[in-house]
């Protein structure tokens, strides 16, 4: 059989959960057979590339912007025949659309990876309308399998499951709390509404207006960027709690600063596999996040964190309360999740999942 050359679609080069495991996913393929090349519809902020270049992909970034559909289409269409494409895999729903019309021109088999729990109308119209243009959908965790079935109406034949986790027992791993240590608590992901970080602020406000008392000191950290920075910033001082709450901004070596905390956070309102919390509980953290997603399946509830109701601040100050105040049980609790991601995701299932992935794809 003729080596399959996968030109691997990706909206743009930004540092996320979408581009930033494309390394990993792209060895998979090429360990499986497969020569893959990463074509970037747009560049943003440009912080996946380093990464991408270090494992020696092939990547392409196209000088264009986020609405040039036209323009990012035929950019795509020729890119695709002048690397000889025989397949494509597309990530995220711009390049997904794209992707599959250049699928379907150039008659090549499209495998569209769905990551987002959260898709606008119009973007859930459009991939349905061109569902059929794909020969394989694949989605990063089983909860966004499910939606997947439901609103795309993708059969089960079309369907596969690829989660974009796999654990690495190198990992830094976090430095158990001490008596007489100020507890450290982040978040790492967009500054952006569906991480829910104002529902945070709403919390901490809760517990100062409850007149909550720590018995030991604690601050907040979230690491990231994103259009939100300034309106969080103004509600952290419009709240009173900017005191205890910080936004470093971008962090170059995340798993260290998921080794630095005690206690994760990931009040989201809407998720699909999350990587962040996977690596916070790679790295022994405990965690407190929103039960949407694949997180209340990898979180279990008392055992290696705690589970609250997206958007509710009351139900997460609650559990802020509980866990802060006794901060000696983060131990027990970060050790149980370190165990359960190890269990459910290790290399080889990565791997196996990938090389079936690739195999459903290139048969007939």
């Amino acid at each position: 059989m003729t080596r399959p050359r996968i030109a691997y679609v990706i909206n743009s080069v930004e540092g996320g959960g979408a581009a930033m495991p494309v390394p990993a996913i792209a060895g998979v393929l090429c360990e499986a057979g497969a020569e893959v090349a990463i074509f970037a519809l747009t560049r943003r902020d440009g912080r996946a590339i380093a990464a991408m270049e270090a494992s020696g992909l092939s990547l392409t970034v196209r000088e264009g912007g986020e609405t040039d559909h036209i323009a990012a289409l035929r950019w795509l269409d020729r890119s695709a025949v002048a690397w000889r494409a025989t397949h494509l895999f597309t990530s995220l729903t711009r390049a997904t659309l794209l992707g599959q019309l250049v699928g379907w021109r150039r008659r090549l088999p499209v495998a569209s990876w769905q990551h987002a729990a959260y898709l606008k109308p119009a973007n859930l119209r459009l991939l349905r309308a061109l569902r059929p243009l794909a020969r394989l959908w694949v989605a990063d965790s089983h909860a966004v399998a499910a939606l997947t079935a439901k609103r795309l109406r993708v059969p089960a034949s079309k369907l596969m499951i690829w989660p974009l986790f796999a654990a690495d027992r190198a990992a830094p791993q976090a430095t158990p709390w001490q008596a007489g240590e100020a507890l450290r608590l982040g978040s790492l992901g967009r500054l952006h509404p569906v991480k829910g970080y104002d529902i945070l602020i709403a919390a901490l406000a809760r517990l100062r207006a409850d007149g909550f008392t720590s018995p030991v000191p604690y601050t907040i950290a979230i690491a990231g960027e994103g259009a939100e920075r300034d309106r969080l910033d103004a509600a952290a001082r419009a709240a009173g709690v900017a005191d205890c709450l910080s936004l470093p901004g971008f962090v170059a070596r995340p798993r260290d600063f998921l080794a630095g905390l005690h206690l994760y956070l990931q009040p989201s309102r809407s998720e699909g596999l999350c990587l962040a919390t996977h690596e916070a509980m790679q790295a022994g953290l405990a965690s407190i996040v929103s039960a949407v997603g694949e997180l209340p399946y990898s979180v279990e509830n008392g055992v290696s964190g705690l589970l609250v109701p997206p958007a509710e601040p009351q139900a997460l100050a609650v559990a802020l309360a509980t866990l802060v105040a006794d901060p000696a049980r983060l131990t027990a609790l970060g050790a149980a999740a370190r165990d359960r991601v190890r269990a459910r995701f290790s290399q080889d299932a990565f791997t196996a999942n990938g090389h079936a992935v690739l195999a459903r794809l290139t048969d007939g």
